[in-house]
């Protein structure tokens, strides 16, 4: 299975795609395939996004936003392992990997997919209208998001025709469900720290200060928007 055939099968045969994750079946080649495609599909969207900005902001947000999506999945992966082994899951590290690596691929290719529509208001937008243009794109990255973690949900859920108690399930069902909330949060803060990917009106800079956080930084958006400012 080559680079291009794995993507196009999360995309077009998912039952099978993760058939084959829950049999171990070319998992380096997966997880080769989903690393490659998601930082170009995540680099992509991440470039329009900055250039509301500048071409300093483009290049930034380039590296930034795949940066994000990835080094969150690498800071919440071992706690959600260890705590399924523990539980009774017999799937490797790599699976568990290659699982968090398919749910940051559905949402970068939901990011691509969303790229005309931001392009569409980048070329409409004035400077002045920043903060429309970041609640926008906010709202993006949470549907996005959802739909990304609903996927990994189900796919990360037991078989029905796994030989497991019953009560060890639902145990395990509530570590995903708390893991998931984990991953949201984490990749929030980290959002956060990493920040700009928009940037703003007036000179360009890499990072900020690390003052305020995520929620903050929304209301202050949503704030300017609604006063007209």
């Amino acid at each position: 299975m080559n680079y291009f055939s794995t993507f196009t099968a999360l995309l077009k045969d998912r039952q099978t795609f993760l058939e084959e994750i829950h049999q171990g079946i070319q998992l380096k080649n997966k997880i080769s395939a989903l690393l490659i495609f998601s930082f170009l599909c995540f680099s992509i969207y991440g470039a329009i996004i900055g250039s509301f900005h500048s071409p300093f902001q483009a290049m930034s947000s380039m590296v930034k936003l795949p940066a994000l999506y990835l080094i969150t999945l690498m800071v919440c992966l071992p706690a959600l392992y260890i705590f399924n082994a523990l539980f009774g899951s017999r799937k490797t590290l790599a699976q568990h990997f290659t699982y968090v690596l398919s749910a940051a691929a559905v949402i970068a290719l939901l990011l691509c997919g969303f790229a005309p529509v931001v392009l569409f208001f980048l070329m409409t937008l004035s400077v002045k209208e920043y903060s429309f243009y970041l609640l926008m794109n906010v709202s993006i990255f949470a549907v996005t998001g959802i739909f990304g973690v609903s996927f990994l949900y189900q796919a990360m859920r037991p078989m029905p025709g796994e030989n497991e108690v019953a009560d060890t399930v639902k145990i395990r069902n509530r570590i995903l469900q708390f893991w998931l909330m984990l991953y949201g949060f984490v990749g929030s803060q980290l959002g956060w720290t990493l920040r700009p990917f928009f940037g703003s009106p007036g000179s360009f800079e890499v990072f900020r200060p690390k003052d305020g956080n995520f929620l903050t930084g929304v209301f202050q958006a949503l704030g300017h928007v609604l006063s007209g400012r």
